[in-house]
Parts: C-alpha cells; structure tokens; sequence
C-alpha cells in the first residue's frame, strides 16, 4: 500500500505535478502491472526520456525521472535549394518547446520528403543537438540535400497510336534540359507518376481507347545516379465507337425520347469519356429543370469488342435529399480562397449534385494554379446534410520564356516573355514580352481579371508598341503606340462573346524617293499615307467552338466572328468585319479532312478611306504558295532593290482550305506526319482614289494602268510536312501554282520552325 509519494531528478517540473500524472493515489495498493501502467502514464506526457517507479517496503513509492530538455533553437546546416523559412514551416519542434527524439525522427521524415518533392532523392538529415545550461538544447538538423535528381528521359512502350513525342506532351514530367531551369516538372517525383497515368488515361479515353490501361509506370535510378529515367508501359487496345444509345428511367416527369434528344451522342460517332460526362450533365439539368433537384445519372457501359462499339445507358434515378453545410478550402498557401470559391458550382445551403461537385472539380483544376485538386464529402450537422472539402495541392503560375525561331516570313525573331497567371494570388494574369525580329519589334503588356465585379466575366487591358519594317512587301514602314480594354464572357457552354476598345496612334513612314516631287508624276497609291493618324475604335466578337479538341481537333467546327467600328474621335473612319471558321472529320487516325476558311471586308465611312496599313496582307503562313502580302493589289511602277515591293493591301479577302492528313509509313516515334492542300481564294478592291497618279506640271489626277487590282481567282495545291523535333515544331510547304495574276509574288517552298522554353 502506498504510504508516500517521493520525486526525484526533477529540475523544472514541480513534484506534485508529476504525482499529477500518475494513474494511483495514496493509500491503494498496487502490483508491477500497476506499475507499469504508472511509467507509461508519466512517459505519454513526453516531459521525461526516462521514468522508473519503485514501492519500497516501508510504503514509499520513489519516481526517479529524467526530464525531457527544452528546446532553445531550432537551426539547419547545409540547406541551399529550399530556404530556411520553408523547412521551419515543415518541421513541427519548435522554441521553448519539449524535446524528444521521437519528434526529431519524425521531423527528419518530413524535411526528406520536402527534398524528395523538390527533386532531391538523395537527399539526408541528420539531427544534432547541442547541450545548453538548466536543461536546454539547440536542436541542429544538417542537411546534405545532394545533386537534384533530373528526368534524362521519358520512355512509352506499347503506344501505336500516338507518337512519344505526343504523349509527353499529354504528362507533366518533363525531361531535363540545360534551359529548363526554371521548370519545376522536369525533376523526378513519385506523386507526378499517378498524376501522369490518370492524365495518359483521359488522353486515351477521350480519343476512343476504351479498353486503354497503364500496365506501369517505372522509374529507374541511371548507374551515375544523375537522374531518372522513366518508363511508362501502356496497354492501348482497340480503337471503339458508340453503339447503342439509351436512357432508363421511372421518374414519370420525364420524358425518355425528351432526354435522348438531349444526349449530344450519336450511334458511330468516335468513343469519348468527355462526350459521357457532357451527356450525364445535360440529363442532370434537364432532370433539374423538370423539378428533380436530387436526380442522380449513372452511366453503364457495354462494350462489345467484336464490333468495335461501347453500348451507353443513362440510368435517371432520384437520388436521397441531401444539402451542402458547409465547403472548407484546404492546402492553399498562395492562392486567396474566394478564387477558388468563384470556381465552385455549389455553396453553402444548396443542394448536393454530384456533377455541379465534379464540374467545380474540373473547373478548378482548369484554372491551371494547382498541381491536384480533391473534393471530398465530410460528415455534416445532420443526417441530410454534407460538408464538402476542397483540397488543392499549389504549382508554380510564373513562367519566364525564350523563344527563337526563324521563317521565310518573319526571318529571325527572338521573344522574351513573364507571364505570371496567379497574380497575388488573385487569379490575375499578368504578361509582359519583347520581340526583337529582321521585320518587326514590339512590346506588349497586358493585365487580365478573370472575374471582373465577381462575375464569369474576364476583363482585362494591353498596352503595346510595334514598329513593322515591311519595305520588302509594301515599301513602307510602321510605328504603332496603343492600348485597348476588353471584356470576354460565356453565352453557352461552347460559345462566348467579347467586346473591346483600342486606342492607337500609327505612324507611317514612306520612302521618299517615292514621292520624289521632282518627278512629273507621282503615285498617290503611297504618298497620301505618309503621316501620324489616331484611331479610335470599339469592337465586338462571336466564337462558337464544338471541336472535340482544340488543338489537334478530328471532329466538330467552330465559327467566328469580328466587327470593328474606327471613328470613335481620332482620324480614321472604318467598319471592319472578319469571320472565319472550320469543319473536321476524321476517317480514321490517319486520314482527317479539313475544310476551314476566312474572310474579311473594311468600309471606310463619313468621306475617309481606307488607309494602307489597315488594309489585309494575305499569303504566306495564310495562303500557301504566295509569298506574305503576295497577292492582291500592286503599284507595279514602284521598285527598289531590283525588286517589286509595292503590295498596296486589299479591302477585301476570302480564302478557303481543304487539306488531307496522309500516313507517312514511317515509325510513330519520330513525330512526322503529312497533309494535301489546296488553298484557293481573292483579295482587292481598292478605294478609286488609291489609283490614281498626280501629274505635277498640270495637278491632274487620273487613273494609274500600273496600278494593279484584279479580284481574280488564285489558287494553289501541294503537301506540308511537320515534324514535331526535340527542339521544337518544324514545317515544310511544298506548293505548286494554279491559278495566279502576273503580278502575284509566289513560293514553292516555304519552311518555319520555333521553339519556346
């Protein structure tokens, strides 16, 4: 029976407070089980590394402890690549609290795993401490954080459909490069892989892979230990279509033929998960419009691999009522909540879809300011009520870019571009470049807000400043100061609308020996621009996009159109309108068709005409074949250099395209693929005043017969060649002429090529 409590080896910590801990009082008695259970009590407190307790035979219970220091600094030795401000934030000992070893370890892990990420590998703490008077300790972790542990390459087995180069287009691990030091991708990082396989498996689901499957994704460590080398095996299958198309439902308010006339799926049509996912939201919204707040649509799938097709039912049941209590927003560090929050699709207070959850998923991670994004269901108040936790895991949004290229249109050019997409964490967008080329140098500035007064409605303004030397083309040269404001906003879920207004002052400098007033007769179709004009315009713009893919689209088309009105104030007075648009249509991986075309009309009003620098210039890049400004009209009585350079713009263009992917009969790995085309279309009309001559003798105007304006019918046909190389996009044209006017500049063959890291 324990008669007395006796504490020894305490420095700091008060006897009764020890006695505190332990689970006996005086006067019961005890056995060794009870003793035990006494030293595991007082060591669970973490004050002591060391706790013994003994019963003496005169009834004295004797706890002898060794108590655990306390923590005066915590420091780190040999840290370089992540700033010590970032591991104290890591590390969970901190100042004036309690050391243990069992933390040390642990924060050890945590520090490893912070290199880990950062790319490190081989990274390796080690703890230190540093004994101080009255029971203190500096805790030291030295660091030696080791080389950085690059990606040396990215391999694909298994993939026929798609090129290497194509799918690491598709994962965010990139492979190291000397002049990718600021990309935080091209390190190697466990986590990245899943995240890489979830997104090869959207690339080739979406593109008709049902069956499709990553078998592995293994990274191997290369015998120098400088970097990784990782291999991604796929299993592909077989390329699939729709079949059979059908809703299921007992909801008596709903129509069935209603929702499958809502289904934007057609029996044949190429296999897509994002065609499922449009469907399964179109059906939740027309359920929701008929009254059913709850309905929950599942899809089940058939796939019969003989034909090549995936039977698709929407099953449309009413789901249990259930509201949303509360949305929590975790892991960011950067970016301000309300970004995110504007992104969501439900609040506080609605009801519970499961879609509007999974749209605001994919709309937040579309924002492009995190790395991964989780939204998970926490329990509520209340039986019929959930709690929705977003958990977001930040990336870097600040891009430094170089790009070089060179063309037959634009020569050299070199761009330096900062971009920065989460300005403040506000969600801003924020870029600046300077491009210094043979034919052009500018500067551009801009500031987007994506959500101007809180509303899906992205506002944003540019300044900018160009100076064009096009004396090679139209033997004039160019300096342009401007700004603009403009407004983008959604009008469905595949188009939007836009309105702008922009600012500039134009200068346009002539050759003089153009205008030469020695001569008895002197062109106007140059002369008359020479000078500074202001324009002021307002402008709005239409784009309807049902592509099934924005870049490499093989079904669908999209329409556009934009209006201009100059005369707003300033000195020029013009209507512009352009629109343009495309049709695409895969036969198969190989063979896709695509019919696109443009064109564009400028009116001047109120007395003024259309001035030559606001004219359109069509050929090179926009009509292969032609030289850039080689067609349309021309003042063929100007020339310098032995050269005709004289191209005057036209008021007026339409320019068609059809052009035909062809295989190429040569390994997938090496990115070549080729087209047939065939451009064909016009451009002119000039005001009457732009052709006249001014005889000086006698200040008669009349018509210029050098004067060029043909509306006539050019065309031509050939095959383009890209190779999509390591350092970049490459293209080769190859054209031949069929339909032209004498005065037309042609090409035969035109390549580019650019790279940007």
């Amino acid at each position: 029976m324990i008669q007395r409590f006796i504490v020894k080896g305490n420095e700091r910590i008060e006897p009764t407070t020890v006695i505190s801990y332990l689970p006996m009082q005086l006067g019961e008695t005890i056995d060794p089980a009870k003793l035990d259970a006494g030293e595991k009590a007082l060591f669970r407190t973490q004050l002591f590394s060391n706790v013994t307790l003994d019963l003496e035979s005169n009834g004295d219970l004797v706890i002898n402890v060794v108590e655990n220091p306390i923590i005066n600094r915590v420091l780190f030795e040999g840290n370089s690549s992540i700033k010590e401000d970032k591991l104290k934030d890591e590390v969970s000992v901190r100042p004036r609290g309690i050391f243990t070893s069992a933390k040390a370890q642990s924060d050890v892990g945590r520090i490893v795993e912070l290199y880990r990420r950062a790319g490190r590998i081989s990274a390796e703490v080690t703890p230190q401490i540093v004994e101080l008077p009255q029971k203190r300790v500096d805790l030291i972790f030295k660091i030696d954080e080791g080389p950085k542990s690059g990606v040396l390459r990215v391999n694909f087995l298994g993939n026929k459909a798609f090129a290497d180069n194509d799918l690491r287009d598709v994962v965010v691990t990139e492979q190291s490069h000397w002049y990718k030091f600021f990309s935080s991708n091209a390190n190697y990082d466990p986590d990245r892989l899943e995240y890489d396989k979830e997104q090869l498996r959207k690339y080739y689901r979406n593109r008709g892979f049902y069956d499709f499957r990553v078998a592995s994704a293994v990274a191997e460590l290369s015998p120098d230990k400088n970097g990784f080398v990782i291999t991604y095996t796929l299993e592909e299958g077989p390329e699939y279509k729709f079949g059979k198309i059908d809703v299921q439902t007992d909801l008596k308010k709903l129509d069935k033929n209603v929702l499958l006339s809502l289904i934007p799926l057609r029996r044949g049509d190429l296999y897509q998960d994002e065609r499922i996912e449009q469907s399964t939201d179109a059906l939740t919204f027309a359920a929701g419009s008929a009254g059913f707040a709850f309905v929950d649509v599942r899809p089940r799938y058939t796939p019969n691999r003989a034909k090549g097709t995936v039977d698709v039912t929407f099953d449309v049941k009413e789901g249990p009522r259930v509201y949303v209590d509360r949305v929590d927003i975790v892991g960011n560090t950067r970016t301000l909540d309300y970004v995110i929050r504007r992104e969501m699709n439900v609040s506080e207070g609605d009801a519970y879809n499961r879609v509007l959850v999974d749209r605001s998923k994919n709309q937040i991670k579309s924002l492009g300011y995190f790395k991964d994004v989780e939204i998970t269901e926490t329990p509520g108040s209340a039986p019929d009520r959930t709690g929705l936790q977003v958990k977001v895991t930040e990336q870097p949004t600040g891009e430094l870019s170089f790009s070089a290229g060179y063309s037959s249109v634009d020569q050299l050019v070199i761009d330096l571009g900062i971009t920065e997409r989460n300005f403040r964490g506000r969600g801003e967008d924020v870029r600046a470049r300077v491009s210094v080329g043979s034919i052009r140098q500018q500067v551009d500035l801009s500031f987007t807000e994506p959500r101007f007064l809180g509303r899906d409605l992205a506002a944003g303004i540019d300044s900018y400043y160009y100076k064009y030397d096009l004396t090679q083309y139209s033997a004039y040269k160019q300096q342009t100061l401007g700004s603009g404001i403009r407004l983008n906003f959604p009008l469905s879920l595949s188009s939007r609308g836009s309105l702008n207004y922009t600012i500039r002052e134009d200068d346009v400098q002539v050759d003089p020996a153009f205008c030469d007033t020695t001569q008895i007769v002197v062109s106007t179709s140059l002369c008359d621009q020479r000078g500074n004009f202001l324009t002021s315009l307002i402008g709005y713009g239409f784009r309807l996009d049902r592509r099934n893919d924005g870049i490499n689209p093989t079904r669908g088309y999209y329409i556009q159109m934009n209006q201009d009105f100059a005369g707003l104030g300033g000195d020029v007075k013009y209507v512009s309108t352009t629109a343009d648009g495309g049709w695409y249509y895969g036969f198969n991986k190989t063979f896709i068709l695509s019919v696109t075309g443009q064109a564009g009309d400028i009116e001047a009003w109120g007395g003024d005409h259309v001035r030559i620098n606001n004219r359109f210039y069509k050929g090179g890049n926009t009509f292969r074949g032609f030289q850039t400004a080689g067609i349309g009209p021309r003042d063929l009585s100007l020339s310098s250099n032995g050269q005709n350079n004289s191209a005057l713009g036209g008021k007026v263009y339409a320019i068609g395209s059809v052009e035909l992917t062809i295989p190429t009969f040569l390994p997938e790995q090496y990115g070549i693929r080729a087209a047939l085309f065939s451009d064909f279309g016009t451009e002119g009309l000039l005001d009457a005043r732009d052709k006249r001559t001014i005889d000086l003798t006698t200040g008669l105007t009349q018509r210029n017969p050098l004067i060029r304006d043909d509306l006539g019918l050019r065309a031509s046909a050939g095959l383009s060649i890209y190779w999509k190389s390591p350092m970049g996009p490459i293209k080769f044209d190859f054209s031949q002429i069929l339909k032209k006017e004498d005065y037309d500049r042609t090409e035969t063959f035109k390549f580019s090529t650019s790279t940007r890291f």
